[in-house]
């Protein structure tokens, strides 16, 4: 019973087999590098590449490798970075600056003024006035200054003032549309069969006197309106009176 017992407790203790904790070991690395490749590969970029390689790299190889950016880089992914705006450049000296008003504009803007102090050195303001559109500057004549009523031929007493105005006009190469209109009377005359055809022929005179005063004849034009664009509702006697006019227009040059 002894020698039996001596022989059990002789016999040397078996161990536990640990090879297999080395490939395992092995399958957990590669794991975590499969896990950090796949959590980058959505906002990877060159940079980042590379850092995951060489991280790679090391954890199969046993090595360290020095770099400046090894490992991930914690920026969130798909985070951009604002840019930082830099101090604004200057304009070179010597370069063009942005221009201002036009010298079409800055000359008509003059004759608009010098218009304007014609009218009032002359005391013209109830019969004649001015305004800068978007058409050019409008110069409006009531019908009183320039014609009787019904009738086409300019009159003597408007001659003043239309060889005023003409040589100021003849300072710029502007065209110049000459603009007839009457309020809503029907005419009685024979000779104009309609307001249009009494709105027409003014126009003409003035333009005609505009070309005897040596106006280009290719800067000049005319439409009769008749009464179909009045300024005023043909309501009452002033409100006609304001209708029947004539427009000199000095047209803006096409841009």
């Amino acid at each position: 019973m002894s020698s039996r017992r001596r022989k059990f407790d002789e016999e040397p203790e078996e161990h536990m087999n640990e090879s297999w904790l080395l490939p395992y070991a092995d399958i957990l690395t590669l794991l975590l590098a499969l896990f950090i490749v796949l959590f980058a590969s959505s906002s990877i970029d060159n940079q980042k590449f590379k850092s995951i390689m060489e991280s790679f790299k090391s954890e199969l190889t046993g090595t360290k490798i020095e770099t400046d950016n090894a490992g991930l880089s914690v920026q969130i992914p798909n985070q951009r970075i604002p840019k930082q705006e830099g101090p604004k450049e200057k304009p070179a000296q010597g370069t063009t600056p942005a221009p201002g008003p036009g010298q079409d504009d800055a000359e008509l803007i003059k004759l608009k003024n010098q218009l304007q102090n014609y009218i009032n050195a002359n005391h013209l303001q109830a019969d004649v006035t001015i305004q800068d559109t978007k058409r050019g500057v409008e110069i409006t004549f009531k019908e009183v200054i320039l014609f009787d009523p019904g009738k086409a031929n300019l009159k003597e007493s408007s001659f003043k003032t239309l060889d005023s105005i003409s040589g100021l006009i003849k300072t710029l190469s502007n065209p110049i549309s000459i603009e007839g209109h009457t309020d809503n009377v029907p005419i009685k005359n024979p000779r104009y069969p309609s307001n249009w055809e009494l709105s027409s022929a003014r126009a003409v005179s003035v333009l005609h006197y505009f070309e005897s005063k040596q106006i280009a004849k290719k800067r000049l034009q005319f439409v009769g309106y008749g009464e179909y664009k009045p300024i005023f509702p043909n309501d009452t006697p002033q409100h006609k009176q304001a209708n029947r006019r004539v427009n000199i227009v000095i047209l803006r040059n096409a841009q």
